[in-house]
């Protein structure tokens, strides 16, 4: 695919950080995503500290807070009953970490003046995006402003900037201008439907205002969905006897007598606070006081709580990649990105875009099930717990989606959302991918394995999987033969859509259903009030759970017996093959060039469908199978789909194809910083960064774990010297590090862990607390 932008060289390969050393304009548009800040609620993308300035199309000033958002009405031309109704965004809202210096009536922005030197760096270690420029006015005087900016991981309503000037030249006045822009808008969509809203105008309405010496306090209310939002500021002047002060409009203006050399510094306090998360009234209060404790500390004690926020998440999380910069700074980068992105307060999840960008709308897919939701699991279970109770906060209205259409009992979760309604306004890829079901139950299913917390299932968990379970026997049926048929859904590959007998919706069905029953079964036999308060609840009776296991051990899996290879669903064998030799490498995506009927005729693949089932559902498939349904589908897959490369990878690390396996990590692990997809300016792409992670643990390190138990089959890329990674499972901490001779195993936290390495068993204690063993070949 055409990449649209010119990455060669843009960002130097460096483990820890990406750097920037020139201005690049042209680059300006994909770096503000790269350079995001977020805490897993605020999210600021990485424009200047003085606001952007260049043309339309070119930049986008963007502050988001994860979950806050307005709704609008989804217009039909023409109309059919239970099509989305509301469609919820993501808002942009007010950017109050704006700070900008002048000199002379001059006021620096990038585009005036003369830029004699850039440097701008985000560290994942600190947290802390840096720049540093000299800038020269009209006039000749020289300027050095250097400027640190954090949004505090450890704080979900703050955000910090420390903004310096310093005269190089001359010796004089210098003003510091620190004020909120109100005057924000989100993104249009285009024509390319991933790509912003249909929005027009401002969506946020003023209610009221207060501007002091030193803060500001903003409220505004949404046009719509009714929430309150209070923004914040407190900035405070170095050297504060020697400063005048002058209010602006949605701030202050500082001005100091500075000698040559000197430094005149401002600090700036933000918190942003909303009706999402509080009484309307309680909004404004609350931002005021979150801002006020900020200030209270100080820029440096808000830099070290950062820095030491990062370290215990390194600890747990880090992989490390010896042989490849580049490689190594892709992994990090995408690590970094995902805790920022990442809600964990139960009522937020992690959006396609997480919070750097106005792609898909900020909107929740199953992307975190699937891609997202391992890599929390097994570095922040806590994380991936809270983001199963956003499911659990979610079932109402998943309720309200089922009886929409038209089943009377279960819980249908929407395709794409944020508070919980259905927000795909085109069913055949939206609504019609009923597996986002079961890939809900499969993340239980995969969380109860890794942590033993049944009082998760008993609280909540049970419920989630029961409720979405009966949707199977609502929407499947028996055929003539007797088998278990599920007609009309669209499974992960959205280049298929409205099919008879998905194979991934079927096999995961079956899981789910298989899983639903269990569940039932021991919460009854281990907790027994429990199960009682829930079957009452949901009106589940034994007849109900016989009818799950016969479903699933009916289930109809497609399979060709010519070609030894799972069929997709019923009819996908009998299209035509896609043109693929013909087709121009700037028809792709496809889905931007070719109406959506003419891809549904074709034997083409956006993403990974049959594969992913081989990766999930793995102990069902012998590696023959795995082998040829791979090197079929492969050849009728075009990646269209960020969420693709890694499965990929993942399975041809198994059946043992090294290149391929690595040319598919590739394609994944650097995304977003290449911009391979050539959309990553309007925001990062969460599930293929949280696929990296998959590539090595479960790819390259062959890591699985299911009811037999974890196990490992570690393999070693022929360009690494080694690699390393932790994984917890069930209250201990496993280190793993492989290199070309074996793997070493350790148990730094726990008191046992049992599990396999390449079929044989390993115990660790806290006696036997490391091992040694011999890789496969």
């Amino acid at each position: 695919m055409k990449n649209d932008i010119d990455n060669n060289s843009a960002i130097a390969a460096e483990p820890w950080r990406i750097r920037e050393d020139a201005l690049e304009p042209a680059r300006a548009f994909l770096h503000e995503t790269l350079f995001t800040l977020g805490n897993g609620w605020i999210g600021m993308r990485g424009t200047p500290d003085e606001g952007t300035t260049g043309g339309a199309g070119q930049t986008l000033e963007g502050t988001y807070l994860n979950g806050f958002h307005d709704t609008e009405s989804i217009r039909y031309p023409e109309n059919a009953y239970g099509l989305a109704r509301v469609n919820e965004f993501m808002l942009n809202v007010p950017n109050a970490k704006r700070v900008a210096a002048v000199v002379d009536g001059e006021r620096f922005a990038l585009d005036t003046g003369r830029v004699l030197a850039w440097e701008r760096t985000l560290d994942f270690r600190t947290g802390l995006l840096v720049r540093t420029v000299e800038w020269e006015t009209s006039t000749g005087k020289r300027l050095r402003i250097a400027s640190r900016r954090l949004v505090a991981l450890s704080r979900k309503h703050v955000a910090a900037i420390e903004y310096a000037v310093t005269p190089l030249n001359f010796s004089g006045t210098v003003r510091i201008v620190a004020d909120v822009d109100a005057d924000v808008t989100n993104l249009q969509a285009g024509d390319d439907p991933r790509v912003g809203s249909a929005l027009t105008g401002p969506s946020l309405v003023e209610v009221a205002r207060e501007v002091g010496a030193q803060d500001v306090l903003l409220l505004q209310k949404t046009r719509h969905s009714g929430f309150t939002l209070a923004t914040a500021t407190a900035s405070v002047p170095s050297a504060a006897s020697a400063v005048r002060v002058e209010p602006v409009a949605l701030g202050q203006a500082f001005e100091a007598d500075v000698a040559q050399g000197a430094t005149f510094t401002v600090h700036k306090y933000v918190a942003y606070a909303s009706s999402r998360d509080m009484r309307d009234a309680a909004a404004g209060p609350h931002a005021r006081a979150e801002v006020a404790a900020a200030r209270d500390a100080g820029f440096v004690a808000l830099a070290a709580e950062q820095a030491a926020y990062l370290a215990r998440f390194w600890i747990d999380a880090d992989v490390a990649i010896a042989g490849d910069d580049a490689l190594q700074q892709g992994v990090r980068f995408n690590q970094f990105h995902l805790l920022q992105s990442v809600g964990r307060d139960g009522r937020t999840n992690i959006a396609a875009k997480g919070v750097t960008g106005e792609g898909y709308e900020g909107h929740y897919f199953w992307d975190t099930e699937i891609y997202v939701f391992p890599f929390f699991l097994y570095s922040r279970p806590e994380i991936a717990r809270a983001l199963l109770q956003y499911r659990y906060n979610g079932l109402p209205k998943a309720r309200e989606r089922a009886r929409q259409m038209a089943h009377d009992k279960g819980a249908l979760y929407p395709w794409r959302t944020i508070a919980g309604e259905e927000c795909s306004a085109y069913f055949p890829a939206g609504t019609a991918q009923y597996h986002i079901n079961a890939d809900v139950a499969y993340s239980i299913r995969l969380y109860l394995l890794a942590t033993s917390d049944f009082d998760f299932m008993a609280e909540q968990g049970a419920e989630i999987v029961l409720e979405t379970a009966r949707i199977w026997t609502g929407i499947g049926s028996y055929d003539r033969k007797g088998r278990f048929c599920i007609n009309e859904v669209t499974g992960p590959d959205e280049y298929t859509a409205l099919v008879n007998n998905n194979y991934y919706t079927n096999a995961m069905a079956r899981m789910h259903m298989t899983f639903a029953a269990d569940v039932a079964e021991r919460l009854r036999s281990e907790r027994p009030a429990d199960y009682a308060r829930v079957a009452h609840a949901i009106g589940l009776d034994d007849a109900e759970i016989r009818a799950w296991r016969a479903a699933s051990a009916a289930m109809f899996l497609p399979y060709d017996d010519d070609l030894g290879i799972h069929e997709q669903d019923d009819s996908f064998l009998s299209k035509k093959v896609w043109d693929f030799a013909n087709t121009p490498k700037e028809n792709y995506p496809l889905l931007l060039h070719y109406h959506p009927l003419v891809i549904y005729r074709h034997q083409v693949c956006k993403q990974a469908d049959v594969v992913l089932a081989l990766l999930l559902l793995s102990k069902e498939f012998s590696l023959d199978d795995k082998r040829r349904d791979f090197e079929f589908y492969e050849r009728v897959t075009t990646h269209d789909s960020s969420l693709s490369s890694c499965i990929f990878s993942i399975v041809a690390s198994e059946i043992g194809d090294k290149q391929k396996a690595y040319a598919y990590f590739m394609e994944t692990a650097r995304l977003d910083l290449d911009n391979t997809h050539a959309n990553t300016q309007y925001g990062v792409h969460t599930a293929a960064m949280a696929g990296t992670w998959l590539g090595v643990a479960y790819g390259f390190a062959g890591m699985r774990l299911d009811e037999a138990g974890l196990r490992f089959a570690p393999t070693l890329p022929a360009q690494w010297t080694g690699y390393r990674f932790k994984v917890q499972v069930r209250g201990a901490l496993l280190d793993v590090a492989i290199d070309a001779t074996g793997t070493d195993y350790r148990l730094l936290r726990g008191d046992q862990l049992n599990f396999a390495h390449a079929g044989t068993p390993v115990a660790l204690d806290a006696q036997r607390a490391h091992i040694r063993m011999e890789n496969q070949q």
